[in-house]
């Protein structure tokens, strides 16, 4: 489950300016360019940062996520006119024929109810057109990445214009096989207000992940490593079978 730093408004505020580094999206760009997607869909989009990226590049849009108020960032932005932004998740999409459906960052991994990632992958499935291809990023369980999720790694006191200094750090709760839940707390100076998001993610194993695409139709092309984060992530490129267009 996503945690309270994308569905509570002043957290929404400030999830830009604390994650500054989107660097990670580079690699996406170049997917998009390297399918020539004309049509994407960028399920989980937040605060429409990969959005608004492509939008830029003349590519038309679809941005969508469940948390309300991270979308009310996305609107609030130069150029998100551009981009159809859609309140849901990828189980309640309209119909689309997107080129490229996208999940980036911790999308995927925020997707913790086996039934819940069946219908997401059938619902990213059914936006593709016959050709088209959903990639997306999941880390690796061997490394893993929660042992290295405390304050002392990653406390951090961030000025931000118009809001003040905010302190911030993550706390690892628990790990129950692959769940791992961690704990993020807000301390912003201006008026004391402590705010504490609570998120689960699920750490799903390689070949676990290809059988589930196998079982939605979908043909894993490729499982590539993410170049900002080389030998600790999965990018999975999956494509629904078919004639693309001619």
């Amino acid at each position: 489950m996503a945690g309270e730093a994308f569905g509570h408004p002043r957290l929404a505020a400030v999830y830009d300016p604390l994650d500054p580094d989107r660097s990670d999206l580079d690699a996406y760009v170049r997917i998009a360019e390297e399918f020539g997607a004309r049509r994407v869909l960028d399920i989980g989009c937040g605060t429409g940062v990969f959005a608004l990226l492509l939008a830029d590049r003349g590519i038309e849009v679809v941005g969508v996520d469940p948390a309300l108020a991270s979308l009310d960032v996305a609107r609030g932005k130069p150029g998100s006119e551009r981009v159809r932004w859609i309140h849901g998740d990828a189980t309640t999409l309209p119909p689309l024929q997107a080129d490229l459906a996208t999940m980036t960052a911790n999308a995927a991994q925020q997707i913790v109810d086996p039934q819940a990632w069946r219908k997401s992958l059938r619902g990213a499935f059914e936006a593709l057109r016959p050709g088209g291809h959903f990639v997306f990023e999941t880390r690796d369980p061997a490394r893993r990445a929660w042992e290295k999720w405390n304050r002392e790694s990653s406390y951090g006191v961030t000025e931000i214009p118009g809001v003040g200094a905010v302190e911030t750090w993550d706390e690892l709760v628990e790990v129950d096989g692959p769940l791992v839940t961690f704990r993020s707390s807000y301390v912003f100076a201006a008026d004391g207000e402590v705010l504490i998001s609570e998120s689960t993610l699920r750490f799903r194993e390689r070949d676990e992940i290809e059988a589930d695409l196998a079982a939605q139709g979908y043909v894993v092309e490729d499982v590539r490593d993410a170049p900002d984060r080389p030998g600790r992530e999965f990018v999975f490129v999956a494509l629904r079978p078919g004639a693309g267009p001619a």
